[in-house]
C-alpha cells in the first residue's frame, strides 16, 4: 500500500511508526515467518525472471537493419566458386586502377523471421543498427522469395542504368527502352503481355524509363484501359490493358508487370555479384565502369565508399539504410564516403568518427569529388550534408 499523500517514507513520523511496530519473535518465540517470506520472495523473483525471459523471446513486429559486407567494384568477387573481376569489359581497352571503390550493403532480418523483443531492445541501443516496422521494409503479404526476386530485378536494372550512366558520361549516345521482365501472379496484363515484350508507348506517349511507365499508368487510372504499343519478335502491335488497384488497401494503379531497362550498348559490360539485391549500388557501379574505361585512377589509391541509385542521365537518388552503410564503410577501412544529397537528413548527426562524407547529386558530382580526393586536395571544400 502506498504511503498517505504528503508523507515521505524517510520522514521522522514514518520512521517512528515503523520502529514502534512489534517485531515477530520479540516475545522470545521463534520467528517462523522469516523463512517463508524469503521463500516467497525467491519464488516471485523466479517467476518475474521467467516471465521477462518469455516476453523477451517473443517475436516483435519489427525489422532490424545492420551493416552488411562491402564489395570493391574495382576488385574481384567470388562467382561459381572462382574469383573473377566484379566488373569486366571484354574486347575493350581497359586501364589499371588503384585504391578501392566500395559498394555497401545492409543486412535486414527476414519478413517471416521476426527478431525477439530482446534483440529489438539491443538494436535500439546500438549506433549502427536501425529498427523499423515490418511494413516499412516489406509489403504486406510479401513472401521472402518474392522480396528476393524483386531485389534481384532491382539489382539487374541498377547495373544496366549504371553502365548507361557511365557510357553517357563518356559521350556515347544510347536509346533506352522498357522491357517486360515478368508478370505478377494476379497481373492485369495476363494474356496480353509476355516476358520479353518491349513497351514502346502508353496512350501515345513514348517511353524511355520504368518510372515514366509507372507515372503514366497512374495518370490513366483504373477506370479505363490503357493503350500500349509493344514490340514482340521484331513486330509492333497495339494492345490494351486496364490497370487495377495494387491491393485492397492500396489504390495505386498497376498493370501487374516487372520491367527492366533495355539498352543497345556498343559493347558488353559484365558485372558479377552474387546474393546481393536492390538498386543502391548503381552509382558505385557507374564509377567502376568509368574508371576501367579511362586512363589513371579515380581514387588515387584511396579507399572510397559510397552509395546511391543512378539513372542513365547520371542522376543520383536516395537509398535506404544510409546510417548502416556509413558504419559499414568505416568498419571496412574507408576514409571517404559519397552520399546522395537526398539522404542528407539521415546523414547529419550520424557520421562515424574518422569518415569524411561528401554529398553528391549526379555522377559528375561524384567524379569531381574523386578528383579532389585522388589529388590530395582540400576535401573540406566539397559539398557536405548540413
Amino acid at each position: 500500500m502506498p504511503p498517505p499523500q504528503g508523507i515521505r517514507l524517510d520522514s521522522p513520523i514514518m520512521r517512528s511508526a515503523l520502529r514502534e511496530q512489534p517485531r515477530p519473535g520479540a516475545d522470545g518465540a521463534p520467528d517462523r515467518r522469516g523463512p517463508a517470506r524469503w521463500f516467497l520472495g525467491l519464488v516471485a523473483v523466479a517467476v518475474a525472471a521467467i516471465c521477462g525471459g518469455a516476453l523477451a523471446s517473443l517475436p516483435a513486429p519489427y525489422v532490424i537493419e545492420q551493416p552488411g559486407p562491402t564489395f570493391d567494384v574495382l576488385g574481384d568477387t567470388s562467382s561459381g566458386g572462382q574469383q573473377v573481376p566484379l566488373i569486366s569489359i571484354p574486347g575493350e581497352t581497359t586501364y589499371a586502377t588503384t585504391g578501392s571503390l566500395r559498394m555497401l550493403t545492409v543486412y535486414a532480418t527476414a519478413a517471416d523471421d521476426s527478431p525477439s523483443w530482446l534483440e529489438v531492445a539491443q538494436a535500439f541501443l546500438s549506433q549502427q543498427d536501425a529498427v523499423l516496422p515490418v511494413g516499412d521494409v516489406y509489403a504486406p503479404g510479401t513472401t521472402e522469395q518474392q522480396s528476393e526476386d524483386e531485389a534481384a530485378l532491382e539489382m539487374q536494372n541498377s547495373q544496366r542504368e549504371a553502365v548507361a550512366a557511365a557510357l553517357t558520361q563518356l559521350g556515347y549516345q544510347l536509346d533506352p527502352s522498357v522491357d517486360v521482365y515478368s508478370l505478377t501472379d494476379d497481373s492485369a496484363a495476363a494474356g496480353v503481355l509476355v516476358a520479353g515484350d518491349r513497351i514502346v508507348s502508353i496512350n501515345g506517349i513514348a517511353l524511355s524509363s520504368a518510372d515514366q511507365l509507372r507515372s503514366e499508368v497512374q495518370v490513366n487510372g483504373t477506370d479505363r484501359p490503357a493503350t500500349l504499343v509493344i514490340e514482340r519478335d521484331g513486330q509492333q502491335q497495339t494492345v490494351q490493358v486496364t490497370p487495377k488497384a495494387a491491393s485492397a488497401t492500396d489504390a495505386t494503379a498497376v498493370i501487374g508487370i516487372y520491367v527492366e531497362s533495355g539498352y543497345d550498348f556498343p559493347f558488353d559490360v559484365n558485372i558479377q555479384l552474387e546474393n546481393v539485391g536492390g538498386p543502391s549500388a548503381g552509382m558505385m557501379f557507374a564509377l567502376g565502369v568509368y574508371d576501367k574505361l579511362t586512363p589513371g585512377s579515380l581514387t588515387g589509391g584511396q579507399d572510397v565508399a559510397g552509395t546511391g541509385t543512378i539513372d542513365a542521365n547520371g542522376q543520383v537518388g536516395a537509398i535506404g539504410g544510409i546510417r548502416q552503410k556509413m558504419w559499414g564503410a568505416k568498419d571496412a577501412g574507408a576514409k571517404y564516403f559519397l552520399a546522395p544529397a537526398s539522404n542528407c537528413d539521415e546523414v547529419v548527426g550520424h557520421v562515424p568518427s574518422g569518415l569524411t562524407v561528401t554529398a553528391v547529386s549526379t555522377l559528375s558530382d561524384a567524379l569531381a569529388a574523386l578528383q579532389v580526393i585522388s589529388a590530395g586536395g582540400d576535401v573540406s571544400s566539397l559539398p557536405v550534408c548540413q
